[in-house]
């Protein structure tokens, strides 16, 4: 049975889906900060990265999907999100690349997919160009990668459901429960002042990569989205339709289909045992 949940009640109320039960789970200490991880299934590794003022537990949709399409799921929170904490220093994007970079050093991941959401995405597509050979390929879903791309903000009843939810889950899962104000404010500041690559950087990138728009973005204008797909050597365009930002809790089963099939191409699962894929 397909689930919608389109404007977000369902979010709102509950959170996404409840992820699977772990006994991978741990912390990584990178650059003054304890980095959040967990893991599940088995197989060759993707990596979700989630958008700005989530966490890993907005993957709840997803993970079931991979583990049965026999992928092992790694889940990451970024700094300062969810449970990993942050220091004193402004976010950046380059930082929450070097943090993805730590987890899998600690995992001993040679080379993993990524998956990245928003601010993920960006997250992942940065790490791609600083470090090629450990990335297997980027699905990249509702992000820029230089302000111009950035529609002008307008509230809505869905983008509200969505800052209340992530209100509450600051609240239960921060170290920093009664700083939300000032987390809000400096995730904010990130997003209006990065990333700043150029057309020459976008040329630079050699991974498999996957730009991938949403019909209704609130966000991030779909010119913009075709710009990188034209601009990144040899990547991918697709629209996902009757969706928007929050595709991945809209309608997950659409959602999960896009990244399988990328997923697919950049880690076969034939001869798993390769060189993609070192068993920690």
């Amino acid at each position: 049975m397909k689930v919608f949940d389109d404007d977000l009640k369902e979010f709102e109320a509950d959170g996404a889906a409840p992820l699977p039960v772990t006994t991978d789970e741990g912390y990584v200490e990178h650059e003054g900060a304890r980095i959040r991880y967990t893991t599940y299934g088995a197989g060759l590794p993707v990596i979700l990265l989630h958008g700005g003022l989530g966490h890993s537990g907005n993957w709840g949709n997803q993970v079931p999907a991979l583990i049965t399409s026999g992928y092992r799921a790694v889940l990451i929170d970024s700094r300062g999100h969810g449970r990993s904490t942050r220091d004193t220093r402004p976010f950046s994007y380059e930082l929450m690349a070097s943090d993805v970079l730590a987890v899998m050093d600690v995992l001993h991941l040679e080379k993993a997919g990524l998956v990245g959401w928003s601010d993920g995405a960006c997250t992942a597509l940065i790490l791609a160009a600083k470090v090629p050979s450990r990335i297997a390929g980027v699905f990249f879903f509702a992000c820029n990668m230089d302000p111009s791309g950035i529609k002008p903000f307008e509230a809505t009843p869905t983008l509200n459901r969505c800052f209340a939810r992530h209100m509450k889950d600051y609240a239960q899962l921060s170290a920093t429960p009664e700083h939300f104000g000032d987390f809000v404010e400096d995730v904010t500041l990130m997003q209006q002042t990065q990333p700043n690559y150029s057309t020459p950087d976008l040329a630079k990138i050699s991974v498999p990569v996957a730009i991938v728009q949403s019909e209704h973005d609130e966000f991030i204008k779909r010119e913009h989205a075709e710009y990188l797909a034209q601009a990144i050597p040899n990547a991918e365009f697709s629209v996902l339709n009757a969706v928007s930002h929050f595709a991945p809790l809209q309608r997950p089963e659409q959602f999960n289909t896009a990244i399988l099939e990328f997923v697919g191409k950049v880690l076969p699962r034939d001869g798993a045992k390769n060189s993609l894929y070192e068993p920690s």
